[in-house]
């Protein structure tokens, strides 16, 4: 019976009725230590009753650093469907839980690309849909602030693509309390448990104490507990009905009091037993008692603890203990000895594997070479699984390596895999300790990337590229000079890994700088010219064997990017041609090819942009290297936007934003935020276009100082929207400040430069846009390409003179025939109408902006149809109205599926290539068919 919680039921059982519909849903609980939370996920469980089917899982503290520990105990039950899902998500789940070694089938990425966390996730999507095939799940996390990341990131990313299902996400977090409370905003519905009101509690009270409890007492009591349930049940069994608990301390301490009064009340065997049970994090007997068993101790000292109610035995063998401060309590008022003997008898009772190593190194008192080893080793898999916890293995096996230099070589390793693990204090922390061990060049080039990569995440470039950049050189002079040693030796895992070293240390290769130099250019991107010229004009010269697989790359990145910026470089090759270099000499695809995609757009490759890049989705897609495909798709995009692909671009960038926020990749939404609401100004969704650049301006991610990524693209976004509702100072002051601004490399700024000359000219200064038109003429020179001529004269008529208008105006038109960039064309149509019509030449203005408008309506951009419209009535013709076209009124996700069901793909196929259930799948195709006017799959083709 629970008290005063019927707006909490309330909520639950809102939760279960969206599942029974069909749909899926996720409330987390949020409270203190005993306030309830777990009665109210036992109250659920028991108000789905035979209808759901339910699963169940909790954090354990203990477990917080054994990646998926949580998770394969969520998902035990359904192991047996892991078939259905896709060959890359149940590899990378198979993988994640111990039962495969991630080796791929030939032509597929290894096991989750060897540690994309995002496949896991989507696996467990898949899984969680599975398993409410037959009836609704009941899905039931406990304590997630003790639930391992690996875990908790992977339930996320299911829960943020849960939608159709028949799925109810129940959690329920602890806030305040304990060492680490947990305050990660987690991004889903959230419900705080409060304090039960006085009437409430003092029928708990009652109920436990019995009535005949003195008022004072009760008073007492009730006051102390402030609310608690389990305050109010436990702290009168504690005190008994005359004495004072601990006051002055905090609830949770107190509470831990009250369960340690408890236990120290029992047979100190039990108590040993007890220990046993609550540092072994599973609580599976099969260990407990073994363990116990070395310490004589045997199955009936349990006894007590079961008849007091402080433990059960549940079916599946496991000891759960009444509440998780109850664990807390033992643990932490064990004597240190004693939890280190506990530890290895646990260690002795587990087979060879992490869990045992864990053990083994938590009862570690002194080096230990061998077991040092052996917790590398579990580094080295946490990483190959993709979860968390590597950076913990790595700094546990540097305490225990007996030699300075090996120590000091797990450090560097710990800091590397902290910065992957996104935990940039503890990446630097472990950092600086390192550094100190060693005056190592090569180990500080090591250490330099670490900072590096922490500064680029914080927004710190400058710091970034400098960083990377000397770091490069260290490594270019430390290995030309024969100065390597072990001490910057690396393992499979991490930048030392990349670098070529072994766990016995060796040099590192020459092709690491220019990695190294790849990553400096993307700080340098964002820093200014300046700094990314020099990162080139470094990388150029860098010495590469020509058979190195990023020798292509190397020579690409110069030639691409250094005539934009007004300097020499030699010829650049076709994109394909470096792309098929890289690949003969071992590059790994698409992962060492997404900078050179990249690269094409900076001197107008679009073509080669939109083939290169929609062959490396579709592998990333096949291979599930989902990782890249956020910076993939931002690139491809771009480059369907630029070509007139409206709506493709909108369907690309829409699943890449949805990708890159699933991974936690802040750069690449704010970048594909800034798009869209660019996409979204081109059609005239006022609210979409500045929503959309306002999240991509907010999006800097964690510890960020500098400007969001998608500052350019936002600003270009809002310009436009500008432009298109007349407002051509607003639009030029934006424009204006992009040009000319420490961004004006980047690809939007560029492009955006035509923009800027008509606002000017519309405002009458047009001074405004002559420098940046005279960079923009000499970037339309070094691209070569008919399209970005015409651009060139489409600018040069609209600054005059007057008279030489016509011309430009006309051999910009023949231009743009020659290419297929329909949304340009019709722009300088229209600007050309407008300037006949202006001449009083009506006649003569009436077919381009005929021809405008057809293209504007075809397009949906309404801005610029509104103003053909105008254009053309203004000539004495009246203006058609725009057609009504059903696909405008499909969301993005429904066109894309039903686009992929228009060609013969099941909803399983095509839930596969969009990382999706099936069943939302066959929601999105239902509620397109109306829109569409059909009734069924078969008229798709039809209508699409």
């Amino acid at each position: 019976m629970l008290y005063g919680r019927e707006h909490e039921q309330a909520a639950v059982d809102d939760l279960l009725a969206q599942a029974r519909d069909g749909r899926s849903g996720a409330l987390l609980l949020r409270g203190e230590a005993g306030i309830g939370k777990t009665a109210l996920l036992d109250d659920a469980v028991e108000r789905a009753g035979k209808a759901f089917r339910v699963i169940r899982a909790a954090g354990v503290e203990y477990e917080a650093e054994l990646p998926f520990a949580g998770l394969s105990l969520l998902l035990a039950s359904g192991l047996d469907r892991l078939d259905v899902l896709p060959g890359p998500q149940r590899r990378a789940l198979e993988t994640a839980f111990g039962l495969g070694d991630g080796s791929a089938e030939p032509g597929t990425a290894p096991a989750a690309g060897a540690a994309d966390r995002l496949l896991v996730g989507l696996a467990t999507l898949g899984l969680l849909a599975e398993l409410a095939a037959e009836r609704p799940l009941l899905c039931v996390i406990d304590d997630v602030q003790w639930l391992d990341k690996a875990s908790l990131d992977a339930l996320l990313l299911a829960a943020r693509r849960l939608q159709a299902e028949g799925v109810a996400l129940l959690l329920a977090a602890r806030t305040e309390g304990g060492a680490a409370p947990f305050d990660r905003r987690l991004g889903l519905p959230e419900l705080r448990v409060a304090a039960l009101a006085e009437a409430d509690a003092t029928r708990v009270l009652t109920e436990r104490a019995g009535p005949d409890l003195p008022a004072a007492v009760r008073d007492r009591l009730l006051a102390e507990a402030a609310g608690n349930p389990l305050a109010l049940t436990e702290l009168p069994v504690a005190s008994g009905p005359q004495a004072h608990t601990a006051a002055g301390l905090p609830l949770t301490s107190r509470l831990l009091i009250a369960f340690h009064g408890q236990v120290t009340g029992l047979p100190p065997a039990t108590q040993t037993l007890l220990l046993v049970a609550a540092a072994e994090e599973s609580g599976e007997l099969d260990v407990v008692l073994p363990a116990a068993g070395a310490l004589g101790i045997g199955a009936e000292h349990l006894t007590p603890a079961e008849e007091t109610g402080l433990v059960t035995v549940a079916p599946d063998r496991r000891i759960a203990f009444r509440h998780p401060l109850l664990r807390s309590a033992i643990l932490q008022r064990a004597p240190h000895h004693q939890r280190l003997t506990v530890h290895r008898t646990i260690a002795e009772a587990l087979p060879e594997g992490d869990r045992r190593t864990w053990h083994l190194a938590l009862a570690a008192t002194a080096p230990d070479a061998a077991l040092a080893d052996a917790l590398e080793r579990t580094a080295v898999r946490t990483g190959r699984r993709g979860g968390h916890g590597g950076a913990a293995a790595y700094e546990r096996a540097a305490r225990l390596t007996p030699d300075r230099d090996g120590a000091t070589r797990r450090l560097v390793l710990a800091a590397e895999a902290a910065t992957e693990e996104g935990e940039l204090a503890r990446a630097e922390a472990l950092a600086d300790e390192a550094a100190a061990r060693t005056d190592s060049p090569l180990a500080h080039a090591l250490l330099d990337h670490v900072r590096a990569t922490a500064h680029f995440w914080r927004g710190s470039y400058p710091t970034a590229y400098r960083l990377l950049l000397d770091a490069a050189l260290a490594v270019d002079h430390s290995t030309a000079d024969g100065t390597a040693d072990d001490t910057a030796g690396g393992t499979a895992g991490g930048t030392a890994g990349t670098a070529g070293g072994t766990a016995g240390g060796t040099a590192i290769e020459p092709a690491h700088a220019a990695r190294m130099l790849f990553q400096a250019f993307h700080a340098a991107w964002y820093a200014g010219e300046e700094p990314v010229a020099d990162v080139l004009d470094r990388l150029a010269a860098l010495p590469l064997a020509a058979d190195d697989p990023v020798a292509p790359l190397a020579r690409y990145l110069p030639a691409a990017v250094l005539p934009a910026l007004g300097r020499p470089a030699a010829a650049l090759p076709a994109a394909r041609e470096a792309v098929e270099a890289a690949r003969r000499a071992g590059a790994e695809s698409p992962a060492d090819l997404v900078q050179l995609c990249g690269a094409t757009l900076i001197l107008g490759r679009d073509e080669e942009t939109v083939d290169l890049g929609g062959e490396l989705v579709a592998e990333a897609r096949a291979k599930g290297a989902l990782g890249v495909m956020p910076t993939l798709q931002f690139f491809l995009a771009e480059a369907e936007l630029f070509h007139g692909r409206h709506a493709d671009a909108e369907l690309t960038a829409t699943e890449a934003l949805a990708l890159a926020q699933d991974t936690g990749q802040h750069q690449w939404v704010s970048q594909l935020s800034a798009l869209l609401a660019y996409l979204a100004a081109l059609d005239g969704r006022t609210d979409r276009c500045t929503e959309l650049a306002a999240t991509s301006l907010a999006t800097t991610g964690p510890q960020t100082a500098a400007p969001a990524a998608g500052h350019p693209w936002a600003q270009w976004a809002l310009a436009l929207h500008d432009l298109g509702q007349g407002r051509a100072a607003g639009a030029a002051d934006r424009l204006h400040a992009l040009t000319t601004g420490p961004h004006r490399h980047h690809v939007s700024a560029t492009r955006a430069v035509p923009d800027l000359v008509e606002a000017a000219v519309r405002l009458g200064t047009p001074d405004r846009a002559a420098e940046p038109y005279e960079r923009f003429a000499r970037w339309t020179a070094a691209a070569d390409r008919p399209w970005a001529e015409a651009l060139r004269l489409r600018c040069q008529a609209l600054l005059g003179p007057d008279e030489l208008a016509e011309p430009a105006y006309l051999a910009a038109l023949d231009l743009h025939a020659t290419t297929h960039r329909p949304f340009e064309h019709a722009r300088t149509a229209l600007l050309y109408g407008e300037w006949l019509r202006r001449t009083r030449r009506r006649t003569d203005a009436r077919p381009h902006l005929t021809a405008a408008l057809e293209t504007f309506d075809r397009l949906a951009a309404h801005p610029w149809s509104t103003r053909a419209r105008t254009e053309l009535s203004a000539t004495g013709t009246p203006a058609p109205q725009a057609p009504l076209t059903p696909l405008n009124s499909l969301t993005p996700q429904e066109l894309q599926i039903a686009r992929l069901a228009a060609q013969g793909l099941t909803n399983r196929d095509i839930a596969a290539q969009l990382f999706l259930s099936p069943r939302t799948v066959a929601h999105h195709l239902y509620k397109a068919y109306p829109k569409l006017g059909i009734t069924s799959r078969t008229a798709l083709p039809t209508v699409l």
